[in-house]
């Protein structure tokens, strides 16, 4: 049975519907629907607050522990005479006397024939104290009645109670905006302690699942309108689908984890987010993608206000401090802005709400410093992603560049006319991709790569002949347009041999698009003007450029070439060549795939010309010496 094939659009719809069950599942849930996070001196970030239902306001852990000390300052132990011992002198053991002093007894009640009397501690003595005083030995004659004394201890401490005052059904605990006080945070820890001896029902607990659900679903609705409006390419790509879902994943498990921990949720990196998608991708997409996942994240950490603001300015100072990442100290310097950008903004919005130092939690800025270290640790995460989804980022585009690399060092040597115009062109491109807006890094390095295909036959192309006569003239205009088209090939070869990424062999591909090699076309039909003429034999098999970039590059490529024919290197003669070169390759339908505008294009042409009269201008002539 063969089983039917998903449709693409159906997948990736479903990894956003898988994202957001996992995300609603990992949530952590809580044993009561006391929600709310508040500290003292900070302001109530909720609605006002009534209480629904009679509650007793308990005492705090200090308190209890003040009034239980003060009780039992006035608790007598009970001692028992050790039988067939003296009893002149009243004698406990050495640690007995610690264990008085260290609690702080005064008094110690012995009993005899059920009969208790009470001696100051003053009185009584141990062996080595009571020879001191008396001069002869003594024996230990008494003994704690642990028995007694913990039943005596436990009745005192039973008649304190844990509670003071009572919080009525319907009364107002605390108002929106207001401070939190010592007195209203001793309330409301008293809620949530009421709420904590009452279990969620299954209607609550169902109601709150619901709830979130619809938020995560919603967050996430927003980001596939974003990415269908504005971004329709990294939609209707299952790698980048799946890519943006699995960053919001792990940063968001990690966040659940730590919750789950009692870690602090600043601990986290959320700069990840916006730096991996910014390294790979747009400045836009990185920070819409940013704001769903502390969005989602927002729906179950403490202080979501204050961290929703905090993460927002995380956002933007990690994407407009890594506009393009060719170096890998740059991270190290976004993450040094991070941490400078978090602590001001959380001292700022402290500053804000309370105007007190004392409502600072110096704690967070350690936690601050960690997650900026964790943050530089992105640079592992960018080379893992880069080979399991096949991008490409700026550092790698850096490193392809480098002219001393293996495979450039073998074109130099092998076919250096071809070195020499590829270096021409990546030039050109570059500076035509600055001018539209485009990647020049990435023209830059498809340049230098689109023609490492003429190594296989290097001396078939005229850049690399010197002084010979060219071999494809002798031959037939079919066979010789055939030779010329296979550079192409044989460099989709050669560069999956070396492993170069999908991205630059797709510029080895569409450089020449499906235009003619005009010059043999040419030939063949003059020669045989009454014959019908395969335009296939003599056109290259495409595709046809689909990107700025590319589209780019098919025109430098094709000018640089055309520009070594000139004979006036005027600006004129250059100006026109570039019109008639762009103008045939726009009217052959070359570019019809890719988003160039009417502008980019005059802007093109205005860059080349104006560069290629650079190249070309002439020099003086230095006069010789006269002997």
């Amino acid at each position: 049975m063969k089983i039917p094939k998903i449709p693409s659009t159906v997948l990736r719809m479903s990894i956003f519907v898988l994202l957001a069950v996992v995300v609603v599942l990992m949530f952590p849930r809580y044993n009561n629907a006391f929600r709310y996070h508040f500290e003292i001196g900070k302001p109530w970030g909720y609605a006002t607050l009534t209480a629904d239902f009679d509650f007793p306001i308990y005492k705090t852990d200090e308190q209890l522990t003040k009034e239980q000390k003060q009780l039992l300052s006035t608790f007598t132990p009970c001692y028992k005479y050790i039988k067939n011992v003296q009893r002149q002198v009243l004698v406990v053991s050495l640690q007995e006397m610690e264990w008085l002093q260290e609690n702080g007894f005064g008094r110690i009640a012995v009993s005899q024939n059920r009969v208790s009397k009470t001696y100051p501690l003053s009185e009584v003595y141990t062996l080595k104290s009571a020879f001191n005083r008396f001069g002869y030995d003594c024996a230990q004659n008494l003994v704690r009645d642990t028995v007694l004394t913990d039943q005596l201890k436990t009745r005192l401490l039973s008649s304190l109670s844990p509670t003071q005052g009572l919080v009525q059904k319907g009364e107002k605990i605390i108002e929106k905006g207001e401070i939190v006080s010592e007195r209203d945070y001793q309330i409301l820890q008293s809620l949530r302690r009421a709420y904590d001896e009452e279990s969620v029902s299954a209607h609550q607990r169902t109601l709150s699942i619901l709830g979130e659900s619809i938020l995560v679903a919603l967050f996430l609705l927003l980001f596939v309108i974003y990415l269908y409006v504005f971004r329709l390419q990294y939609l209707r790509s299952t790698s980048t689908v799946l890519f943006f879902c699995l960053q919001m994943f792990i940063v968001i498990a990690l966040a659940c984890l730590s919750l789950r921990f009692n870690l602090s949720v600043y601990l986290i990196p959320f700069a990840w987010v916006p730096i991996l998608t910014r390294v790979f991708f747009d400045s836009r997409t990185a920070l819409f993608l940013h704001f769903t996942t502390i969005l989602i994240s927002s729906i179950v950490v403490p202080a979501p206000v204050e961290f929703f603001f905090i993460q927002i300015v995380v956002g933007m100072v990690a994407v407009s401090s890594l506009n393009d990442m060719t170096r890998r100290a740059q991270l190290v310097q976004t993450a040094g802005w991070i941490l400078l950008s978090q602590s001001l903004a959380y001292t700022a919005i402290s500053f804000a709400q309370t105007g007190s130092w004392l409502s600072i939690d110096p704690w967070l800025y350690l936690y601050f410093f960690i997650c900026a270290l964790l943050t530089v640790g992105c640079y592992g995460l960018i080379y893992m992603f880069e080979k399991s989804f096949r991008f490409i980022s700026s550092i790698t585009l850096v490193e392809l560049t480098d002219i001393n690399s293996e495979l450039l060092h073998a074109l130099a040597e092998k076919a250096p006319g071809t070195f020499q115009h590829s270096m021409q062109v990546s030039n050109l491109a570059a500076e035509a991709a600055k001018t539209i807006g485009a990647n020049a890094l990435l023209v830059r390095t498809g340049a230098l790569y689109h023609d490492i295909g003429k190594m296989t036959n290097p001396f078939y192309f005229v850049e690399n002949q010197t002084g010979v006569e060219n071999p494809l003239l002798s031959m037939d205009p079919r066979e010789a347009a055939q030779v010329v088209i296979s550079h192409v090939s044989e460099g989709e070869k050669i560069a999956r041999r070396n492993h170069l990424p999908e991205v630059v062999i797709n510029f080895i591909t569409t450089h020449h698009g499906t235009s003619l090699t005009r010059y043999f076309y040419n030939t063949w039909c003059n020669a045989h003007p009454k014959e019908t003429v395969d335009e296939s034999l003599f056109r290259y098999p495409g595709p046809k450029p689909s990107t700025k970039e590319g589209a780019i590059l098919m025109m430098a490529d094709a000018i640089e070439a055309r520009s070594r024919s000139l004979e006036d290197f005027s600006e004129a003669s250059i100006a026109k060549a570039v019109n008639q070169m762009i103008d045939a390759q726009i009217a052959d339908g070359q570019f019809a795939e890719t988003p160039l505008s009417f502008k980019d294009v005059e802007d093109i042409r205005r860059v080349f010309t104006s560069r290629l009269t650079a190249m070309n201008h002439h020099r003086i002539s230095y006069p010789t010496l006269n002997k």
